[in-house]
């Protein structure tokens, strides 16, 4: 017995587990195996937009007399085609008279659009697209280290471009007919609404360059923020 008791003393010595150890190391690889792995992580639920409240008073307000329901219905029911539509036709209402007139707003009436108005379609926007959509989500990925303003570079990002039928050759997704835009959740951030630019760049850089974007509201900084200013 003393023998034995020297021998396993020895190979311990020598670098290998004793006896006692080898059981209790058996024992916890035997309990690891018939453990049940962790549960995964459910994913969070897809954003609903009709699942949100009603729109208030203070959302629909207009100091030009523009009804706001249309769009918010639109967009409550998650209807993100027909809701940039009703935007296009929104900002020729809101730009003023000679706006309506003509059908089509000049870049240089952008800075006269009163902030009520401009800020509540914004606010719809923001409210039922979960904050990825809206002229303010758009204009702080314009103005990201990464865009600095450059219409290219802003299309490529915000998914306004897609590669032709060669396989190889950038273009402008299309517009009339058939639209190529996305309209959906599945969307780029910042992909909608549209902005034309048939008549140049002018008009969508006077919309980011509108007084309102300079208020707190539309300054915060979120998550997605943070991530555009690293790219």
């Amino acid at each position: 017995m003393k023998a034995v008791a020297l021998l396993l003393l020895a190979v311990g010595a020598n670098g290998f587990a004793p006896v006692s150890t080898q059981f209790r190391r058996r024992a916890a690889v035997q309990r690891m195996a018939t453990e049940a792995p962790p549960a995964e992580a459910e994913a969070p639920p897809a954003f609903d937009p009709t699942s949100l409240p009603a729109p208030t008073p203070e959302e629909l307000k207009s100091e030009t007399g523009y009804d706001f329901v249309p769009l918010a219905t639109a967009l409550a029911a998650g209807d993100y085609m027909e809701a940039d539509q009703i935007t296009r036709d929104g900002l020729i209402h809101i730009a003023g008279e000679s706006a309506r007139a003509r059908k089509f707003v000049y870049f240089t009436e952008v800075k006269n659009i009163p902030k009520t108005d401009l800020g509540n379609m914004e606010r719809l926007w923001l409210k039922y697209s979960d904050g990825k959509f809206g002229y303010s989500v758009q204009r702080k990925i314009w103005r990201t280290t990464a865009i600095k303003g450059d219409f290219e570079k802003f299309c490529r990002k915000i998914d306004w471009n897609r590669i032709g039928e060669d396989g190889e050759t950038e273009r402008k997704r299309r517009w009339f007919g058939d639209s190529e835009f996305i309209y959906s959740m599945d969307a780029a951030r910042g992909h909608l609404p549209l902005t034309s630019a048939l008549r140049g760049t002018s008009l969508i850089k006077e919309i980011f360059a509108h007084p309102l974007w300079e208020e707190e509201e539309f300054n915060k900084k979120d998550k997605a923020d943070k991530k555009e200013r690293k790219f």
